[in-house]
């Protein structure tokens, strides 16, 4: 490696290939105004593109694949509408619809996610999910508004882009309404608590994991608040008693040969992070996600 990683350019890994030469693409979404709690998620994108430049300096112990060897275009960010979440909502979709190859996106708040699956489901057809959060996020409404951060799951079900037996959650256990976790439940959906993935240990998550996605077309989404607030503080609606980073990357690892269609981590928000950890963990998060398309 003939550069430092200090001086690695501001694109996520140091990518320089062009759309057209990619294999995977890269963007970032900054968005944050569907939050419920702390915003800020808005500079996440540019963080985590920041605390990647520290994963170019050699390849993945696990596999020993290489994702900054990836022909790996970071397209930017997506435009969205300034205090217009339907609107951004529509411009999200419409931008990720144009790309005909696996996207890697950086948020941003989890709204993101719903344009995401919109345009992807026109390909694929309803998707299965993997989903690793501290919330359900299956709200029928945003306090009052039809979208946000924690109705994301809930429309994404109405709407057919989730195939809700093919849909875990991973590390689940923030307080909810009751009527919420059953809904959720009553879809097919399948919940393994936090407390769960703590006593289960990784392996047998990423096995059940695998049992409920099957190999068909899915989508994996990482909240940065399925990790413990102690692991990753810089994030909008932290909670005690997640995932360790280990837990989380160790999941991920055993997840390779599943049909990713897309991916994103999300939910970032740098004016809380204290020296960069949540989003040189988010970024690891995403570097890993990445492994998984190496040979």
């Amino acid at each position: 490696m003939d550069t430092p990683t200090f001086a690695i350019p501001p694109s996520f890994l140091g990518s320089r290939a062009t759309p057209d030469q990619a294999a995977v693409l890269v963007a970032g979404i900054p968005l944050d105004i569907g939050v419920t709690n702390r915003p800020g998620t808005r500079f996440g994108p540019a963080a985590i593109r920041r605390a990647s430049a520290m994963l170019t300096d050699g390849q993945n112990p696990s596999g020993w694949g290489d994702p900054a060897a990836l022909p790996l275009a970071d397209l930017g960010d997506f435009a969205v509408a300034l205090g217009d979440i339907p609107q951004s909502l529509a411009l999200i979709e419409r931008q990720a619809a144009a790309l005909a190859k696996p996207l890697l996106t950086l948020g941003g708040e989890h709204t993101v996610t719903l344009p995401l699956l919109r345009a992807l489901v026109r390909r694929t057809g309803p998707l299965g999910l993997i989903h690793f959060d501290a919330h359900i996020d299956t709200w029928p409404d945003n306090f009052g508004q039809i979208y946000g951060h924690g109705s994301v799951f809930y429309h994404a079900l109405r709407e057919g882009l989730v195939d809700p037996r093919r849909m875990v959650q991973i590390g689940i256990r923030s307080p909810m309404p009751r009527p919420v976790w059953e809904w959720t439940v009553e879809q097919g959906v399948h919940i393994i608590s936090a407390e769960e993935a703590h006593n289960s240990g990784p392996a047998a998550v990423a096995e059940r994991i695998r049992a409920v996605v099957g190999g068909q077309p899915l989508y994996l989404s990482f909240d940065i608040d399925a990790l413990d607030a102690a692991q990753a503080p810089g994030t909008g609606t932290p909670e005690v008693g997640g995932l360790f980073t280990w837990q989380a990357m160790a999941i991920l690892k055993r997840l390779k040969g599943l049909a990713l269609a897309g991916m994103d981590v999300v939910e970032v928000a740098p004016a809380y992070d204290v020296a960069e950890i949540t989003a040189l963990a988010a970024a690891s998060l995403a570097w890993q996600m990445l492994s998984l398309f190496c040979p």
